[in-house]
């Protein structure tokens, strides 16, 4: 990668960063945390395109190769994707009450779709790798990662906290 586009990747990447994170954390309530998931979700793919593009800087030829299953990726990736927004949106909803049954449900349920995400990477990396060299697919799922990453510091952020709820003033 040449260094003007890493400046710019980087420039993009942390702009999205704060955007985001200023985003959820703007959000307090059960349903501004819903709305902000959804739209964090929704610019997070067109980001990530973006980024991918930018950051991969494919040939004409490998790009023609890698788009078409990159979208059956990111398509299979959405349906993982909303089970565990589903997860993140009830533990926002049960937090003040959640008994050690829903948060074992969950934890579950996170176990389970980060196995099937790590299922899913594999299985399209030998489909990029029929297609693409190792390097150039080993460099987008190091990109992908990274993404993530950003991803779920944008989400966590509009989380309540870990700490467990202070009791209520009738509960002293």
């Amino acid at each position: 990668m040449k260094p003007r586009s890493c400046t710019t990747l980087l420039l993009t990447v942390t702009c999205a960063i704060a955007t985001l994170c200023s985003l959820c954390q703007a959000q307090s309530l059960p349903a501004s945390l819903n709305s902000s998931i959804e739209l964090v979700r929704a610019g997070a793919q067109a980001d990530r395109v973006t980024l991918i593009t930018a950051a991969m800087n494919f040939s004409d030829m490998e790009g023609s190769a890698f788009w078409p299953i990159y979208r059956k990726y990111a398509y299979e990736r959405s349906t993982l994707d909303d089970r565990r927004v589903g997860v993140i949106k009830e533990y926002a909803a049960k937090y003040p009450s959640l008994t050690d049954a829903d948060a074992k449900e969950m934890a579950q349920i996170m176990f389970d779709c980060e196995a099937s995400l790590a299922a899913l990477k594999k299985k399209y990396y030998k489909k990029f790798n029929a297609v693409l060299p190792a390097l150039t697919v080993t460099k987008f799922f190091q990109l992908e990662h990274r993404i993530d990453l950003m991803m779920d510091t944008s989400v966590e952020a509009s989380l309540p906290p870990l700490s467990a709820p202070l009791p209520s003033e009738g509960e002293k």
